[in-house]
């Protein structure tokens, strides 16, 4: 018996929650220049941005490309003498991962 009562309480919770936020809900218009204000917004903390992804981002992607490139290429090795067969495509498309991630401090922030 509880355990319908508690069913019939979750059900009508759930009917009438979204009644009473769509009755409660207000909208909200923007007045203005809202391009501006954004355009604002982001000149103005570019620079911290820019400073946090130079000094934070590259180049934590930078040593985890790296230590997934020796890792890669030292498997890699281990196959060839084991099988014969040096497979080049995953150290391949790390290292150019890597010299991505390297030089990109240089020029996103120009298409930025």
């Amino acid at each position: 018996m509880k355990r319908k009562n508690r069913i019939r309480a979750l059900a009508l919770i759930a009917l009438i929650l979204p009644i009473i936020t769509i009755a409660l809900a207000q909208p909200a218009f923007a007045t203005g220049d809202v391009a501006g204000a954004i355009a604002n917004t982001w000149t103005a903390a570019q620079a911290q941005v820019r400073a946090v992804v130079d000094n934070v981002v590259f180049p934590v992607l930078d040593m985890i490309l790296a230590v997934l490139f020796f890792v890669k290429v030292g498997s890699a090795y281990f196959e060839y003498r084991k099988h014969g067969q040096f497979e080049f495509t995953a150290p391949a498309i790390l290292f150019a991962c890597l010299i991505f991630t390297l030089t990109a401090p240089l020029y996103i922030w120009s298409i930025i």
